[in-house]
């Protein structure tokens, strides 16, 4: 698997998401993505007790650990590598979590537009 170049949206280097849970397609710590990685796992995202619940709703639990694949669960202050698809799916229904742009892949702007994603941005001044 040959990784993408490491380009934030902003067009910089892409800033680690989270090392503890560590995070990422690659659980590398980043939101790097390839070819391989379908569900473009590129939106670093700020976790809340609301998403957690909404994600847990639409089937992806991430709040109850899973010791045999070393996660241990996210909680409110955590930070996530998301699919684009499913943050824009959040979006949709009123649930996006506030966004990471300086560590969010420019790879997500295939999906989600540049100026929706700063609206939702958790690093602006």
């Amino acid at each position: 698997m040959e990784k993408e170049k490491s380009i934030n949206v902003l067009g910089e280097a892409l800033v680690s998401c989270c090392q503890d849970p560590v995070t990422g397609f690659f659980r590398d710590g980043s939101c790097n993505t390839c070819e391989e990685d379908v569900g473009s796992h590129t939106v670093c995202i700020a976790i809340s007790q609301s998403f957690l619940e909404y994600s847990r709703f639409r089937g992806n639990d991430l709040s109850t650990p899973v010791p045999e694949h070393n996660f241990p669960g996210l909680k409110p202050g955590d930070s996530w590598c998301l699919c684009a698809l499913r943050w824009l799916e959040a979006k949709d229904n009123n649930m996006a979590p506030r966004v990471h742009l300086q560590s969010t892949h420019k790879k997500a702007l295939d999906i989600i537009p540049l100026a929706l994603l700063k609206e939702y941005a958790a690093d602006l001044n």
